[in-house]
């Protein structure tokens, strides 16, 4: 008599998730694996959103999977599909519609959903978080229809939206509560050069404000008034102030939640039966021996990679370095490793060039290379995640720039 396949239950199928459920399949094809997605699309391209939202590729070239092709990989795939409810002493997720999943080993993989803009017109037609695939159509058809944009928001989708209303040709401005981009990430020399790369293509950057109100007129945008006085036109208004992680179902299961789910280095759950991965895992990280969060594309990816062998009795312990590349304003932005973002107590050196439009970070924990943030082309990328794998201290930290080349040559991309 053979033993009944292993069950297996996803919740969230974005790069996480949807790698962790294939995975599974592949090393375990007698398996059971169920994916089970809120959304009504299989897994797409978050990454590639921004470049759509520029008009640069078609949603065809977004789309990453189909139902048919999960199907022949063996996954179950519950499109537009929410999870209510968990019993952990009968380890079974129960859908909305009251559909009972049983399961052997749980996967969270729910990542999170946007803050909400807290202000007056926030419910016009024509203001949009973007995250989805279908906040970046709603964009779009509305890019369509405008002359004016304000982005809103100092972190990545700030810059991102910024772009992109700028490089459809939208008189566009760009308002943050800091004084420069990414200000956690970003010293002032690195906010100079994201600058003067936006005014390059026309943005109008606003510091140190924010916005008081979205005035309408006939239900959609007119203009984005700002606690400093500022009265700046939008017949557009995209927005990214952060996430707030889906944690329900880990609060339901008694796990040991902080702004996300706390998980091990193998990325366990405080209930072994229950592996948490991508944005909403907060994992201990061997590098620096503390816990960390990371959401990006890659960083993801690997995780849905590892906690696949680990849901199938390994014991691997996460050890990659996630890297976040995008071109900006015509350059191109690359963060590796880990930044002082999510780890203040980092040290760092700087080499920048206003001229060239060139800025390089390093960052080091107790002596070793740890993570990088560079504007403009990156080279010797696999170089510098040797030196931060090794974990070896670093003896002279401003030689490591000269794998990066010089910083003296302007490298702007065509966007």
């Amino acid at each position: 008599m053979t033993a009944e396949p292993r069950r297996f239950v996803i919740v969230g199928n974005g790069a996480a998730g949807t790698t962790a459920a294939e995975h599974i399949r592949k090393n375990d094809p007698e398996s059971d694996v169920t994916l089970v997605a809120g959304e009504p699309y299989p897994l797409y391209n978050r990454v590639a959103l921004p470049i759509f939202l520029r008009g640069r590729v078609q949603e065809r070239n977004v789309m990453m999977r189909t139902a048919e092709v999960e199907e022949k990989r063996g996954v179950r795939l519950l499109l537009d599909t929410w999870i209510e409810a968990v019993d952990a002493k009968e380890k079974t997720v129960v859908t909305r519609e009251g559909r009972e999943l049983p399961y052997d080993r749980l996967l969270i993989a729910t990542g999170g959903t946007p803050k909400p803009l807290a202000l007056p017109g926030a419910d016009l037609h024509g203001v949009y978080q973007f995250q989805t695939l279908d906040d970046t159509k709603d964009l779009i058809a509305r890019i369509q229809e405008s002359r004016s944009a304000v982005a809103l928001g100092g972190s990545y989708i700030g810059y991102e939206l910024a772009e992109a209303f700028s490089h459809r040709g939208l008189h566009t401005t760009w308002i943050m509560r800091g004084d420069r981009f990414l200000r956690r990430l970003l010293d002032p020399d690195g906010g100079r050069v994201v600058d003067l790369l936006a005014r390059d293509r026309g943005v109008c950057v606003v510091y140190n404000d924010w916005s008081e109100e979205i005035r309408g007129r006939n239900g959609v945008p007119g203009c984005v008034t700002t606690v400093n006085g500022g009265d700046y036109a939008a017949d557009v208004v995209g927005y990214g102030i952060g996430l707030d992680y889906y944690t329900e179902l880990a609060q339901q299961l008694g796990l040991e939640v902080d702004k996300a789910i706390i998980t091990d280095e193998h990325l366990r759950t405080s209930n072994p039966d229950v592996y948490a991965a991508g944005d909403v895992a907060q994992f201990y990280d061997v590098i620096i021996n503390q816990h960390n969060q990371m959401g990006t594309w890659d960083n993801a990816v690997s995780h849905g990679r590892l906690v696949a062998q680990n849901m199938l009795g390994q014991n691997l312990i996460y050890t990659e370095v996630p890297t976040y590349v995008t071109t900006m304003f015509g350059s191109r932005l690359s963060v590796l490793g880990l930044t002082p973002e999510q780890h203040p107590e980092l040290e760092r050196e700087v080499q920048v060039n206003f001229d060239t439009r060139k800025y390089r970070a390093l960052f080091f924990y107790q002596g070793r290379l740890v993570g990088a943030v560079i504007i403009g082309v990156l080279k010797g990328r696999r170089k510098i995640e040797e030196v931060i794998k090794s974990r070896e201290p670093v003896e002279n930290r401003r030689a490591l720039f000269d794998l990066l080349g010089p910083i003296e040559e302007p490298e702007v991309l065509e966007d």
